[in-house]
């Protein structure tokens, strides 16, 4: 006779282990509880954030399709259960803030990007992401200019010409290209514990790595 198991309701981890872990003091993580517990009972009141909430909260469209949306899940997912914890929750948001080390936005950002998960970022893997971002600007380009644009990012970041890049190859472009990264910071959450104003300000763009 089989069993069916169902998730337990999780308890908030403890705040100043959080604050410990993250940029963000105890207060503010007070104030991100409340911006998680918000998104997290839109479906389904149950202390987790599931995917169809979070499309809610970053395009307004739970039905949304998008890579972009499914890699964000999928990298605040960090116990790949297909939820989000209020822990996983505050130390995904901790990368955003204005005041984490570029190399730790370098990182996040190179996990995104490596949609394959193998370690690197391939050709294939960018101009799937780029036509997804143009498909969510309602933006078209010719494949030959997407080409050229993907050409021209990987002679400089694949600085040892083997068609991919490495995670020190990108960060080595990162501190080149800092606006590589400028779609990395949520200036909104410095200011807390004001209120939040939207989930939606998580960047929805993350096409600096071709201009």
């Amino acid at each position: 006779m089989g069993c069916v198991c169902t998730k337990k309701r999780r308890i908030f981890e403890d705040p100043s282990l959080l604050s410990s872990q993250t940029i963000f003091t105890v207060k503010e993580i007070t104030a991100l509880n409340e911006l998680f517990r918000k998104l997290g009972s839109t479906f389904v009141d149950d202390g987790f954030i599931n995917r169809e909430e979070f499309k809610l909260g970053l395009f307004r469209n739970s039905n949304h399709h998008s890579l972009l949306a499914d890699r964000m899940f999928d990298m605040f997912d960090s116990k790949n259960d297909g939820v989000i914890d209020f822990g996983e929750f505050v130390r995904s948001l901790s990368v955003f803030h204005p005041d984490t080390p570029q190399q730790d936005k370098a990182i996040f950002a190179f996990k995104l990007y490596d949609t394959s998960r193998n370690g690197y970022i391939e050709k294939d893997e960018v101009t799937e992401m780029i036509i997804e971002l143009l498909n969510e600007s309602n933006l078209v380009l010719p494949d030959d200019i997407i080409e050229a644009i993907i050409d021209k990012t990987f002679e400089e970041a694949d600085t040892e010409n083997d068609g991919k890049i490495d995670i020190e190859e990108w960060q080595a472009f990162a501190d080149r290209r800092p606006s590589l990264l400028r779609n990395m910071t949520i200036p909104y959450l410095k200011d807390l514990p004001a209120t939040f104003p939207s989930f939606a300000t998580i960047p929805e763009r993350f096409d600096e790595i071709t201009t």
